[in-house]
């Protein structure tokens, strides 16, 4: 009782840069192990730069060494990125000097390892990341050459170390010893504001929380975290989309000098349109940036790895080049023979991506595709089950292909948007079957030409439907391009996926039979569905804002909008590796035998008799006649 002013005043007083020690000494122990943090020393060391004895990082630094490659421009948002998350939990120290604490912070924060720590804060990432790349009222960010001398003197004249005595400390008391624990607050409970929901970083508060200094974030952060006052400028995501894309498939301890080889001019150009269907998800024609209400509803619902990516590509502070670990295993054995030279053997190459191209899915597109659905389903994991290019378009051929594949599938389907009134007797013909068109063409983005990419994630084997639907809760019905949308499945309808004879019907209920006077009937549509017609000639993608049907509608776009495009291409990829595969190729042998022996089935030993039968079937003989004709 009546300590609130006393807690306030300590709160004002307090060191931010001291609380931010802490909490770098607490990163090191609790998420790292010593071997990593040795690895991490001696990384930052060999490649800082020194002014008057504090070591730091600059940008060409930074993205030297993470090969992030110039031919796309990102280097000065990364380290953009870096020197805000180096201040963390406090965005006002921002931007920060790239000593070895802020940098120990800015990998715990890029991999994720803060979740060993901040328990409350797993989910908040993705708002430290849009602080990270906005634009504020004031000035966020700067690009350091060397930093200014000023700044140098009262970095170097607090109390605080900033040298990597932390990771000594932190190494030293990995066993298990008594961890050195900031002062302790006693804190009232935060004061409930209108908009606290929004401004407040969970992150920040439980990294404060963890050293009981919450007081601190609300008396000394709040008036700078307004977070509707930033955006993120649309040329700046565009260039991170493009990164991001690139670095989608990268492995653990995998180079993206890799990657970045296949930067060829056409390559890039395929990015940016990838790039340019993401990012006008964000409505950008409406706004000069990205705002955080549309930044925190897309990326959840459409994007929700789109930084994974990431993960890797700082692992690599962790693993040091300049360290032999098998010399030093040799020089402790107390064995006294000296063991041979192992020579050099160099990295194995890796599997490819994707086992094949096809006119849909390139790499580009399955990185896309992996910023919703996990890359270890996708890369390397995908197997061409159908391509309509090769297979030729029928249901029957898709049947042939698909139907022995037991996982999940993903449909893709691309056209162009044909024009209000029908031309010609093939789309008249495809009209009559739908219902009188209500709603307006979709958005068109950047794309002038009317191309669209349509798709599904089919989490069950296919086969053919007559009165239900098949399909599960794990369904997504998604659209490429010319913008980047996800939607879930609904549970307020079941009418996920059929194949029928009329064609093939993504959140379309069955179809019904004949009216009764004979008369045709249209193709039921569902509000949120992809119908492709039987001829696999035409598609139309329907999106009904009332929703109600199989799939969710939009959460960005709240309008009415229908797509009715002519089929160009159409492919069925496995997901699945080769046991998947195995199974495949196992049931077409199985069904092979089943045909053959069918084909050699034994008649009776009177071959005059046989012949007679299987010319009353047609089979042999005068072909001209009927089967069965008796005439």
């Amino acid at each position: 009782m009546g300590q609130g002013p006393s807690d306030e005043k300590v709160a004002r007083n307090v060191s931010t840069e001291h609380l931010s020690h802490e909490l770098a000494l607490r990163f090191a122990k609790k998420c790292f192990t010593p071997l990593e943090i040795t690895h991490f020393k001696d990384i930052f060391r060999s490649l800082a730069d020194d002014q008057d004895g504090m070591q730091y990082w600059k940008e060409e630094t930074l993205c030297r060494f993470l090969v992030i490659p110039d031919a796309l421009g990102p280097g000065p948002l990364i380290y953009q990125m870096a020197t805000y998350l180096g201040a963390f939990p406090f965005p006002s120290l921002a931007p920060s000097i790239l000593t070895i604490e802020a940098m120990l912070k800015v990998v715990v924060i890029m991999t994720e390892r803060y979740r060993t720590v901040l328990k409350r804060g797993g989910k908040d990432r993705n708002k430290l990341f849009f602080r990270s790349l906005a634009v504020f009222d004031r000035r966020m960010s700067s690009v350091y050459e060397k930093p200014p001398q000023d700044i140098l003197e009262s970095v170097r004249d607090q109390k605080v170390d900033t040298s990597d005595a932390v990771l000594d400390e932190a190494r030293s008391q990995a066993a298990g010893e008594e961890p050195r624990s900031a002062r302790g607050f006693s804190i009232d409970k935060p004061a409930n504001e209108e908009d606290e929901e929004e401004d407040d970083d969970e992150l920040a508060l439980a990294a404060l929380e963890s050293l009981d200094a919450i007081e601190v974030f609300k008396y000394n952060q709040r008036a700078d975290t307004k977070i509707h006052h930033a955006q993120i400028p649309v040329d700046n995501f565009r260039r991170l989309i493009m990164l991001l894309l690139v670095i989608a498939p990268l492995d653990a301890q995998e180079s993206l000098s890799r990657h970045a080889e296949r930067l060829t001019p056409k390559r890039i150009e395929s990015l940016r349109e990838v790039a340019d269907s993401i990012l006008w998800s964000f409505t950008p024609e409406q706004n000069a940036g990205i705002f955080y209400q549309s930044f925190n509803k897309i990326i959840p619902a459409s994007l929700p790895y789109i930084f994974d990516g990431l993960n890797p590509l700082f692992e690599h502070f962790l693993f040091s080049k300049n360290i032999d670990l098998s010399r030093r295993k040799r020089s402790s054995t107390s064995t006294p023979m000296t063991s041979p030279t192992v020579p050099q053997v160099p990295d194995a190459p890796l599997e490819p991506l994707l086992p094949r191209e096809g006119d849909i899915l390139n790499l580009n597109i399955l990185s896309q595709i992996s910023f919703f659905i996990k890359g270890n389903n996708l890369f390397r994991r995908l197997r061409p089950l159908y391509l309509g290019a090769d297979a030729g378009f029928s249901l029957g051929s898709i049947e042939h292909k698909v139907f022995n594949w037991r996982a999940p599938s993903i449909l893709l389907v691309s056209g162009t948007r044909l024009s209000p009134a029908p031309e010609g007797t093939r789309e008249r013909s495809f009209a009559d079957t739908l219902p009188p068109k209500r709603f307006p063409d979709g958005a068109s983005g950047n794309n002038t030409r009317g191309r669209v990419i349509f798709g599904a994630y089919i989490d069950v084997p296919w086969k053919h439907t007559y009165k239900e639907a098949i399909g599960g809760s794990e369904m997504l019905l998604f659209q490429l391009s010319p913008l980047h949308e996800v939607l879930q499945a609904s549970t307020l309808s079941r009418d996920y996926l059929t194949f029928t004879k009329t064609g093939i019907g993504l959140g379309c209920p069955p179809p019904r039979p004949r009216n009764v006077s004979g008369m045709s009937s249209h193709t039921a549509l569902g509000p949120v569905s992809l119908m492709l017609d039987p001829s696999l000639e035409f598609g139309v993608f329907t999106h009904d804002s009332t929703g109600g049907g199989s799939f969710h509608t939009s959460p960005s776009r709240k309008g009415d909008w229908q797509d009715r495009f002519e089929i160009e291409h159409l492919e069925i990829w496995g997901c699945g590796g080769d046991e998947e595969a195995e199974r495949q190729r196992a049931a077409w042998a199985f069904e092979e035998r089943e045909a053959e022996a069918r084909r050699s089935v034994k008649l009776g030993r009177d071959k005059e008799a046989d012949r007679a039968l299987l010319e009353m079937a047609g089979l042999v003989g005068n072909h001209s006649a009927s089967g069965g004709s008796m005439g």
